[in-house]
């Protein structure tokens, strides 16, 4: 049997851009995504005005009559990533059979100290903080330096028997992760195949009785339309922020934080032993210092960070109470 395959190089940033607008034309097939190897070992290293790859994803189709118009929507959407170089331009080609690049993802990569995101099946150390994600189309593959700056600012928290919110929960990869650090969870999102993909997550990670994933957002969140301008989900209710945790995750846009910041405030708990903890990502250092404004005007205080590139996640925590 024919394949066509489409590939394309990848910044790291790029690869769930890449994967949401898959999800917006409805792409079902293979998705493969690999750390980029030049091929030229001669050639120079990029220079600061040129995008440095970091990830090559490779698309299959079977190469039918269909094929073709497939992949020039998909090459259409992908347009834009090019333009502002996130991704190079794609490569069409038609193969005899199926790559062996299309095999293997047992190896999984490491994030942090302790976490290691695995295929469903793939063998795994009982040492490890195991993240098993299937290939899923939301935002969260593990891969986006926002993603592992979360996951490392987390694994830095105490989550045993903590109350925790997950809003944008794209992939479920925060929610996993905080649930086998002992969190009980709930997930959020505003679009429906990101909460699909955590509900799926879910049950791969066998953490059904401490994960609820549903559509939905926090305070004002309903009022700002979809956060990656994909498809909502009809109807979202809306959470009021009532102190119901010790923990929120929110890995979204900068507007969505800075217009969040008293809902946050007011949906996080404090108590003699333990300060409310809001950890923010998904903005690059251009917008730290308006989502951190914002935050400080709410009440909170920053406590930690993470950078990764241009990419920062910050840890604020409520200011102690005036006796």
């Amino acid at each position: 049997m024919s394949w066509m395959e489409l590939r394309l190089d990848t910044t790291s940033e790029a690869v769930d851009w890449v994967s949401t607008l898959l999800a917006a034309v409805g792409y079902t097939g293979e998705l493969d995504i690999q750390p980029y190897v030049t091929s030229d070992q001669t050639a120079p290293a990029a220079s600061a005005s040129e995008p440095e790859w970091h990830f090559t994803i490779c698309l299959l189709f079977p190469y039918n009559a269909q094929s073709r118009s497939q992949t020039e929507q998909i090459m259409q959407r992908l347009s834009p990533l090019q333009r502002t170089g996130m991704i190079n331009e794609p490569q069409l080609a038609v193969v005899e059979e199926k790559p062996a690049h299309l095999a293997d993802s047992a190896q999984g990569h490491r994030i942090g100290k302790r976490f290691i995101v695995l295929s469903p099946d793939a063998a795994a150390s009982k040492d490890d903080v195991v993240l098993r994600l299937e290939k899923s189309l939301a935002f969260g593959s593990g891969l986006h330096p926002a993603t592992i700056a979360c996951l490392r600012l987390l694994e830095r928290q105490s989550l045993e028997g903590m109350q925790a919110l997950d809003l944008g929960s794209g992939s479920g990869i925060l929610s996993v992760a905080m649930a086998k650090l002992g969190a009980q969870v709930l997930a959020l999102d505003n679009d429906r195949v990101a909460v699909e993909a955590t509900q799926a997550a879910v049950r791969c990670n066998a953490v059904e009785q401490q994960v609820t994933a549903m559509a939905g957002s926090l305070g004002r969140g309903s009022d700002l339309g979809h956060w990656l301008s994909g498809e909502t989900v009809n109807d979202v209710p809306t959470i009021q922020p009532i102190a119901n945790f010790d923990l929120i995750v929110a890995n979204i846009l900068a507007r969505v934080h800075i217009t969040l910041a008293p809902d946050f405030r007011l949906a996080l708990r404090q108590t003699k032993a333990h300060a409310g903890v809001l950890i923010t990502g998904g903005f690059t250092t251009d917008y730290e210092d308006e989502v951190h404004l914002a935050l400080a005007e709410a009440g909170f205080e920053k406590v930690d960070c993470e950078r990764i590139d241009e990419w920062v996640v910050l840890a604020h925590q409520l200011k102690p109470k005036l006796v």
